[in-house]
């Protein structure tokens, strides 16, 4: 090896241990969001919903990182603001929408909430059938919308230009533990395979083949080595990779939550958590090699008791930034 080579390969080692070690990116989102999903259009700009209150903020990036509110609170019958996802071809912004309470907007059923990308405004409601829990959404190359229920063991869809939601995939297997026995994060890897999370912690993933013509194909387990936390969101990173948001919802203490790639290897999954001890981090995404996430901080609202005060105002939040690291 020339004394050349191994000067270039020390400076990359050093840019690289450089990069990991740069502080968090860190943007300011409006208190009391209680942030639940962001989503990053073309641009690099996010969009951020609020579970308590029902509403989305967009953050331009490269802009003074204040935030904006584009969708106003309780618009369009938004409730607990869920999944949240940008179709920037048809200019369109979509919001899951659930009525699981603790807002400051009134309750309605839960429904896909879609509006303007540039404005805000409301477009579209498409109400869940069979009273379902429109938890996180993906869109496949088609325009195909796939939205998960949490209250059903089942997929729904939304075709370009549908009227309604229809089941595009519901069987037993999609099912798991506890009161929310349905599906919670999604994702589609590659346009061959989607790949789902049950709101119960699990130690493994879904996935739902994906046919050309855009039917449902065969569900199989994806075995992790440990129980995940509560893998509340999936982002497709590179092919073969996904990042988990292990939220840890339903586990003990405000700061078990972690985020962690997962290496796809046939019916295995190879996990590497890149950030621990968050407090609920619901969801995030993926831009280049740095991953940007939210801590949602739900305890504050869910785990109070009758004779508590009143919830504490002026919580802050933010999103955070990390560089990913491949699993080995």
């Amino acid at each position: 090896m020339s004394r050349r080579t191994r000067l270039a390969g020390a400076l990359l080692a050093l840019v690289t241990t450089a990069a990991i070690a740069a502080p968090p990116v860190v943007q300011a989102l409006p208190e009391d969001w209680y942030p639940e999903s962001v989503a990053i259009g073309s641009d690099g700009t996010f969009y951020v919903g609020s579970w308590r209150q029902g509403a989305v903020a967009r953050l331009k990036r490269g802009v003074a990182p204040k935030a904006e509110v584009l969708v106003k609170p309780g618009s369009n019958g938004l409730a607990n603001g869920q999944g949240v996802l940008v179709d920037a071809r048809h200019q369109a912004l979509w919001v899951c929408s659930g009525n699981s309470g603790f807002t400051t907007v009134p309750q309605t059923p839960s429904a896909l909430k879609r509006y303007d990308l540039a404005t805000g405004a409301p477009r579209a409601s498409y109400a869940m059938p069979d009273e379902g829990y429109c938890n996180d959404l993906v869109q496949d190359a088609r325009g195909n919308l796939y939205v998960t229920d949490s209250f059903h063991p089942r997929v729904l869809r939304l075709a370009p230009g549908a009227a309604a939601l229809t089941v595009w995939k519901e069987d037993p297997a999609l099912a798991g533990d506890g009161p929310y026995k349905g599906l919670n994060g999604i994702a589609i890897d590659g346009g061959r395979d989607v790949y789902v999370s049950l709101v119960a912690a699990a130690p493994h993933l879904l996935r739902i083949g994906l046919g050309a013509d855009g039917q449902a194909g065969e569900i199989s387990r994806i075995e992790a080595p440990r129980t995940m936390k509560n893998v509340d969101a999936i982002r497709a990173w590179k092919p073969g990779r996904l990042v988990l948001f292990e939220s840890n919802a339903f586990g003990d203490g405000p700061y078990g939550g972690q985020i962690t790639v997962a290496r796809i290897d046939g019916t295995k999954l190879g996990l590497q958590t890149v950030v621990t001890g968050l407090n609920d981090p619901s969801s995030g995404a993926v831009l280049g090699d740095r991953v940007y996430f939210i801590e949602s901080k739900y305890g504050l609202l869910t785990r109070r008791k009758d004779g508590d005060p009143p919830v504490p105002a002026g919580v802050p939040f933010d999103i955070q930034s990390r560089v990913l690291l491949p699993p080995p």
